[in-house]
């Protein structure tokens, strides 16, 4: 699974409260988004479960090759089924997006991509079993299948506590939101974020956002 700059963002911009000490990554794909929570934040603890087995040894080969080995636990299997051993502060997910669009030749990427294993119903049913009565979720999704998410959220009586709109140029549709979730109504914290700009150029507020994990800047 290829390292996208959404996902980068989503890692960097989920706030890390200061009650979060346990973490469950939905979807983990190689690690990601573990790994960077884990540099962002030195006393959390990160359970990532990822159901593709290929995927899952590289997230623990990773994980191991990191200097946050000992905070990061790979579970291969089942969100739907798996018995997790904690609640959890925060749970943050990269889930399958696409609902009806043309799949591929590849099922471990037809499965990471689309809603085939893992339908919204699921995720929401998983996070709702395995949040703190005063946790949050951290979705990231297109912006058409946001809105589908939302509306799915709104119905089970979750408030949209936070929104980070992302788009690629100034003046071009927002393409991803990352979407902040809670039982608790906190009010909504809204951001916006444009990766380059006119001249092609990262935007500073990209780099100051993705700084600490860009090698090349």
């Amino acid at each position: 699974m290829k390292v996208t700059t959404d996902a980068c963002i989503q890692g960097a911009w989920t706030p890390l409260l200061p009650g979060v000490e346990r973490v469950l990554d939905i979807g983990a794909g190689t690690g990601l988004l573990s790994l960077m929570l884990a540099q962002r934040k030195p006393d959390i603890v990160i359970d990532a479960i990822e159901f593709d087995n290929e995927s899952s040894v590289q997230a623990r080969e990773n994980g191991i090759a990191s200097p946050w080995r000992d905070r990061i636990n790979i579970l291969e299997g089942d969100v739907r089924s798996y018995g997790f051993s904690y609640k959890y502060d925060l749970i943050i997910s990269n889930p399958p997006f696409f609902s009806n669009s043309l799949l591929g030749d590849k099922e471990a990427k037809n499965n990471a991509r689309h809603t085939l294993s893992l339908t919204y119903g699921d995720l929401l049913k998983a996070i709702a079993g395995n949040l703190s009565d005063d946790g949050y979720v951290s979705v990231l999704l297109p912006a058409v299948e946001y809105d589908q998410w939302k509306e799915l959220m709104v119905a089970d009586v979750w408030n949209e506590i936070g929104k980070l709109s992302v788009s690629h140029r100034p003046g071009a549709a927002v393409k991803r939101i990352v979407g902040l979730f809670s039982k608790k109504d906190t009010g909504t914290m809204c951001s916006t974020l444009t990766i380059k700009g006119d001249d092609n150029n990262y935007t500073p507020a990209f780099i100051d956002l993705l700084a600490p994990f860009y090698l090349d800047f």
